[in-house]
């Protein structure tokens, strides 16, 4: 069987054409992340994924599912409430606060299991500040010690089901307001800043993480380069310091904020280079095919296995229906109801 490569890419709809059949086959191939467009219901988004899975059973099947304004599947699936309300709605409380967030993530991954993905890029580890217009209410809490002890019992939540967890977006996306969808940010605090607010969390959680995704921004007094395409941050700091031994998976590089690095098939490179496992590239089918072919003969034994340990294997084995229907951690959070 072969293994996964280390390219993510996504599909242009709800089915998969001939061309998209062939680019699954590829060596360079490792996994496919779905969005909104390519899904219509439970039953559609369960089949498709089987689909791409007896194309190639070893491809990393991924979705956003972190609750909130970030939500992929919605029709016949709980609506979760984004991160920063979990402790919000719990008038402040963190015991309380702390088991709606292990229940919020336990009902994520079973429902985003029994669609047939391995795996939802979550949970937002940034720190929650006003002045971003990409994270906001997507981070558990504003102070670094609460989204430690609310992250702690989410991943628990994750890993009592079997599904692996990300943290994104490393080192800190909070405290820039850009949006690297569109913009390139720049973070000039210092290194000491950081560490004290967003890199607390990261180093408390790198042990309890089998995913992280850096973000595409620069921090102009530690590198010239965005987080995702430096050294300094993915091989010096998460790799040796906090001895993170996961997946590093890039953020899209079709963002605006991996531009810096060059055209695509370069910003694969400069992602490779730094230490990524795993580059994504969504909404851009041609350039995904392009660094398919540019990555043809790239081979890392270790990226390979590394990918395959995030891989479920089949550990959900419940319907998508009883879970609906079994009420046990929604109503002993409250959390759904809470919307």
């Amino acid at each position: 069987m072969s293994k996964p490569g280390p390219v993510m890419l996504d599909l242009k709809g709800t089915t998969i054409d001939a061309e998209e059949r062939e680019m699954l086959h590829h060596p360079a191939c490792g996994g496919v992340i779905l969005f909104s467009r390519n899904i219509e219901n439970a039953r559609q988004i369960r089949d498709l994924n089987q689909q791409i899975l007896k194309i190639r059973p070893t491809l990393l099947l991924a979705v956003d599912q972190e609750g909130g304004r970030v939500q992929r599947l919605k029709d016949g699936y709980s609506i979760l409430p984004p991160l920063r309300h979990i402790e919000s709605t719990a008038n402040h409380d963190m015991t309380l606060a702390s088991e709606r967030s292990y229940h919020h993530a336990r009902l994520m991954a079973l429902e985003t299991m029994a669609s047939g993905f391995d795996i939802s890029f979550t949970p937002c580890l940034d720190v929650c500040n006003s002045s971003s217009r990409v994270i906001g209410e997507r981070a558990f809490h504003e102070e670094p010690a609460k989204i430690i002890e609310l992250a702690t019992r989410y991943l628990e939540g994750m890993h009592s089901v079997g599904m692996a967890a990300t943290g994104k977006h490393f080192p800190g996306h909070g405290f820039v307001e850009g949006d690297s969808h569109v913009e390139m940010p720049v973070d000039k605090r210092s290194l000491s800043e950081i560490e004290q607010d967003d890199l607390a969390v990261f180093k408390a959680l790198a042990n309890q993480l089998e995913g992280i995704m850096p973000a595409h921004v620069i921090y102009s007094a530690i590198d010239a380069v965005p987080a995702g395409f430096s050294n300094v941050w993915i091989d010096s700091i998460l790799r040796q310091q906090y001895q993170f031994n996961g997946v590093v998976f890039s953020d899209d590089l079709s963002m605006k904020g991996a531009e810096q690095a060059g055209d695509y098939n370069d910003r694969a490179d400069a992602a490779i280079a730094a230490g990524c496992d795993m580059v994504l590239v969504c909404n851009t089918p041609n350039e995904a095919g392009n660094v398919l072919e540019h990555l043809r003969n790239y081979q890392s034994l270790v990226s390979s296995e590394r990918i395959l340990k995030m891989k479920t294997d089949g550990k959900c084995n419940i319907g998508l229906e009883n879970i609906r229907t079994d009420r046990r951690w929604i109503e002993s959070s409250k959390v759904v109801s809470t919307i």
